[in-house]
């Protein structure tokens, strides 16, 4: 699946794919000006991904690739501090 095969309602549903280079490409990087790509892993070992928002809103001709990145769905990772019950 790619970015052009979703509506903007699943923009937070789905992710693009990354591998570990392509990762490392993108830590600091700006996708427009004043906008830095974020790469997260997914609850996946090594599975790196960036939001869709950041795909469909590079405007840096140096990273305009990761337009045509695979989509997933995102599978956050589980959280190592559950909130704590109120008394």
């Amino acid at each position: 699946m790619k970015l052009t095969d979703i509506t903007r309602e699943e923009w937070t549903t789905y992710v693009g794919l990354l591998t570990v280079e392509q990762k490392d490409e993108l830590v600091g990087q700006q996708y427009a000006p004043d906008c830095y790509f974020n790469p997260i892993e997914t609850a996946i070992e090594n599975q790196w991904v960036i939001s869709v928002e950041e795909m469909a809103n590079c405007t840096n001709e140096e990273f305009m690739w990761v337009k045509d990145l695979p989509l997933i769905l995102y599978i956050p990772k589980e959280n190592p501090f559950p909130p704590v019950a109120a008394n």
